[in-house]
């Protein structure tokens, strides 16, 4: 690796690690890394997975023909497209399978805690994702295709309602930023304590959706995560 690319990947790293996407890992497995040119000039750091890819269960889940989702703009004249930022790491990896994720470097491994680009599932699993978060206005006024999303309408003024109706989705969108909906927030207050293994997984799938918000997320969330381990007692305390 060039020594630019060495400079490029302890910057990639780190800003990977400071946001709870990757740990160091004692696996045995250990994918190689490369780097991927963007349009914008700028490297991506991808992980080589072709050998876990090979004995990987495909998730058969369907991606939509993009010829019957440009069938659905016929009639449209305004269009905007939004683009997710890491949308991939927004999906955390069930515990068993994170050593499977990791990769080796110079001198040490890491592993994934969330989704990363490279395995074979990724794109089914975040559509799957996708569909359900935007299932009610799917064939009305929005496309979906993995992380690109298209808000089309026939006119200016319903447009201008499309994309409000869309950014409302678990956030509160306004000049000064992006916050959590008070609603969601409540929903996480006040869910009841889990008592079984599932019930945990469902509660941090929920607070997990928000984590960019929470510093040190992983690390608060990690008494609760290790309560999914197989045969871990569930022993309530004081906070």
């Amino acid at each position: 690796m060039a020594p630019t690319e060495l400079k490029e990947l302890k910057v990639q790293l780190q800003e990977l690690l400071d946001k709870g996407f990757i740990r160091p890992s004692v696996s045995t497995w250990g994918a190689p890394v490369l780097f991927v040119k963007k349009k914008d000039g700028s490297m991506r750091l991808c992980i080589d997975y072709r050998e876990l890819n090979k004995v990987t269960v495909k998730n058969r889940y369907p991606l939509p023909r993009i010829d019957d989702l440009f069938d659905q703009l016929q009639g449209a004249t305004v269009f905007s497209k939004i683009d997710l930022r890491s949308g991939y790491h927004q999906l955390r990896i069930r515990d068993s399978d994170i050593p499977k994720t990791a990769f080796r470097l110079r001198y040490r491994h890491y592993e994934f805690i969330v989704i990363s680009f490279g395995l074979i599932n990724a794109p089914a699993v975040f559509m799957d994702l996708m569909n359900r978060v935007f299932k009610d206005f799917l064939d009305s006024f929005v496309i979906v295709f993995i992380d690109d999303i298209l808000v089309y309408s026939k006119i200016e003024a319903e447009h201008e309602e499309h994309l409000h109706q869309v950014s409302f989705l678990g956030h509160v969108v306004s000049g000064e930023g992006v916050s959590v909906d008070p609603a969601k927030i409540e929903a996480v207050t006040s869910w009841p304590r889990p008592s079984t293994v599932s019930e945990i997984r469902s509660f941090l799938d929920l607070a997990g959706y928000y984590r960019r918000f929470v510093e040190d997320f992983s690390r608060i969330a990690s008494p609760l995560t290790q309560l999914t381990r197989k045969g871990t007692p569930f022993v309530w305390s004081p906070a």
